[in-house]
């Protein structure tokens, strides 16, 4: 296949173009950087089946070439992170609501195939867990901007659908949970990252709120899998799928494994909201995904424990630190740095 990734140079991005260019298919990215980095495609960057574009998915007649000599397009581009969505809405709205327009528009010309990545956001204040694809959507006041990403990815949702329906667009949805792995960066506002960077400097970990929200975290590898099998798969047009894990952890909980996984005798400080991210700022509870429709429809199982994902990213965070200064000091044995009341109170 010919395959096209909007975003390609962020987190998930570079790993699907990784695995697809592994696989023999010939892959293009476009990605402006506001996010990604090209470090994140040092991998592929030189291999024959692989180009890319540093440009942005607003700049209509290469995004149409882009898109017409290709087979596939996943879409991912779009503003990420909780901080970054905070602090500029009216891009985060504009980024994900018109490239996402401009990416179906030319895809329908020749009813190109298209999967768009969408998020667990978009069920917002919603108390049903586990949460199915049919499940109501529970947005909360226009007046808090933490929404605008939730409603700017339903409005993508509603969107494709649309083309789907009225123009045969061969689009399908696909909710993301928490992916995390190598790669990805806490600039944003990422939980694990930051975590992980924070033990191995000798940091606090900083917990937002009271610690006890509760989530699903998803290995990246695990999910590129997934993105791959699903559009492989012509009947999941007109679909939402969730791709995500189903092991569900505190993040108080989270952030005492990452300091057993590193060693490190960092302790916690709890940061309320409001510090974090001004007043007004609302989170959800719990985030769990139903993922039975996928492993169904195209044999979706994640294979990845949380333990093993936050050694990966401790591994990565490592190198990237280690290249930086030098070599950082041996962990600890995980008898040595078992979580204390001391250490998370």
């Amino acid at each position: 296949m010919r395959v096209l990734i909007t975003g390609g140079a962020g987190f998930i991005g570079s790993h699907l173009a990784e695995r697809l260019v592994g696989q023999g298919h010939a892959v293009c990215v476009i990605d402006d950087l506001s996010t990604g980095a090209i470090e994140n495609l040092a991998p592929v960057q030189k291999h024959p089946l692989f180009t890319y574009y540093i440009d942005s998915i607003f700049n209509r007649n290469l995004l149409a070439e882009l898109v017409d000599s290709a087979d596939v397009v996943f879409h991912l581009a779009a503003a990420v992170g909780v901080r970054n969505i905070v602090e500029a809405p009216v891009r985060t709205i504009e980024t994900n609501v018109r490239g996402s327009e401009l990416v179906f528009e030319m895809a329908a010309k020749k009813r190109k195939r298209v999967l768009l990545t969408s998020t667990s956001e978009v069920y917002g204040k919603s108390a049903k867990v586990p949460y199915t694809e049919s499940d109501d959507l529970v947005l909360g006041p226009s007046y808090i901007s933490r929404w605008a990403y939730a409603c700017s990815k339903a409005i993508d949702e509603f969107l494709a659908l649309a083309y789907h329906r009225e123009r045969r667009l061969p689009v399908t949805v696909v909710r993301l949970f928490n992916t995390v792995g190598p790669r990805q960066t806490g600039r944003y506002g990422m939980v694990l990252p930051t975590f992980v960077l924070q033990a191995l400097t000798g940091q606090p970990l900083t917990v937002f709120g009271t610690g006890k929200q509760r989530r699903c975290f998803g290995h990246v590898a695990d999910v590129v899998t997934g993105l791959v099998a699903c559009a492989a798969s012509d009947r999941t047009a007109g679909e939402i799928f969730h791709l995500g894990n189903i092991e569900e952890v505190t993040i108080q909980a989270l952030a005492e494994r990452v300091i057993a996984a590193t060693g490190s005798d960092s302790g916690i400080q709890m940061v309320p909201y409001t510090e974090a991210y001004g007043p007004g700022f609302e989170d959800m509870y719990r985030r769990i995904p139903d993922i039975r429709k996928a492993k169904e429809w195209f044999g979706y199982e994640p294979s990845i424990s949380l333990d093993e994902t936050i050694a990966s990213v401790v591994e990565y965070t490592r190198s990237k630190l280690s290249l930086a200064s030098g070599p950082l000091p041996p962990m600890k044995s995980l008898e040595e740095t078992a979580p204390t009341a001391e250490r998370t109170a």
